[in-house]
């Protein structure tokens, strides 16, 4: 029998393996339904707004960044409750995420009944913050000017191939330029947008100019 007030839930993640385990989740559960899903940013932006009241979204997608997505939802449709699933936790992301509009923040490992219990305390107009998100929060909190660019923490190597990145290079000029295969520059540029929370080149490329800016201020201020 439906539950005429069962919670909509929809899921945005372009990783059809992470869709199928939350769907099968969802579906199991008595108060909740699957109204959609999508591996697709711009498609929940056109479909979701007003049909759905929990997302659980991915914060990165292929084609559009999903803390944009987070915040695009949210300007549509205010009471919509957001979820970002993904497998960074980095306080700049988590912070980004709340700016965003997202109503909780969990790591792809977090356990199943995690996700679900998030689903059920969003849905209510609570937050949730998973136990290692909560203390990267408050780590932030409690020390403000600790915060680190994640440029800052790339090896030299990956910072010489953003730095390449940015300056519009092809992996295959990149590779001749640092003696590196095809492959192993692409892993590169793989681990460099992963560590910045970025899905596309052009984004790592905008981040890289604004924290070279921002070193070159510091530096001629002192």
């Amino acid at each position: 029998m439906a539950n005429d007030n069962a919670i909509r839930v929809a899921i945005v993640d372009d990783h059809e393996v992470v869709r199928i385990g939350l769907r099968n989740m969802i579906e199991r559960q008595d108060d909740m339904k699957l109204v959609q899903e999508w591996d697709s940013g711009k498609d929940a932006i056109e479909q979701i707004p007003g049909q759905v009241d929990v997302v659980v979204l991915d914060v990165r997608l292929p084609d559009v960044n999903g803390l944009e997505v987070c915040q695009i939802l949210k300007t549509k449709d205010p009471h919509l409750q957001i979820i970002m699933l993904t497998s960074f936790g980095g306080q700049d992301l988590v912070v980004d995420a709340v700016n965003a509009g997202a109503s909780g923040y969990l790591l792809k490992e977090s356990r199943g009944r995690a996700v679900i219990d998030g689903i059920r305390t969003v849905a209510q107009g609570g937050a949730l913050f998973g136990p290692e998100v909560t203390s990267q929060l408050l780590d932030r909190l409690r020390n403000p000017k600790t915060t680190v660019d994640p440029v800052a923490t790339l090896t030299a190597q990956e910072q010489k191939v953003l730095e390449l990145i940015a300056q519009g290079r092809t992996n295959k000029e990149i590779g001749q330029l640092v003696f590196l295969s095809d492959k192993t520059v692409k892993h590169y540029v793989s681990n460099i947008l992963s560590k910045l929370g970025y899905t596309r080149r052009s984004e790592a490329a905008a981040h890289y100019a604004r924290y070279i800016a921002q070193e070159t201020t510091e530096q001629n201020s002192n």
